[in-house]
């Protein structure tokens, strides 16, 4: 359980500093989803599901 409050954490963090250090980027990034179609965004979130899974199996198998 600390290892999953650790990754939301570490999220946070993450995210914040795009916020921090570049605010008008991401300004850029919600603009350029709100014009994705549903289905590109659900492919997008899906694509970053299947690239975070990967991640969390190959360090934890190491």
């Amino acid at each position: 359980m600390s290892e999953l409050i650790f990754a939301l954490g570490l999220v946070a963090v993450l995210e914040g500093l795009v916020l921090v250090l570049a605010p008008s980027r991401f300004e850029d990034l919600v603009k350029a989803l709100e014009s994705m179609s549903h289905d590109k965004r659900r492919l997008l979130g899906l694509l970053f599901v299947a690239i975070g899974v990967a991640t969390v199996w190959a360090v934890k198998s190491v």
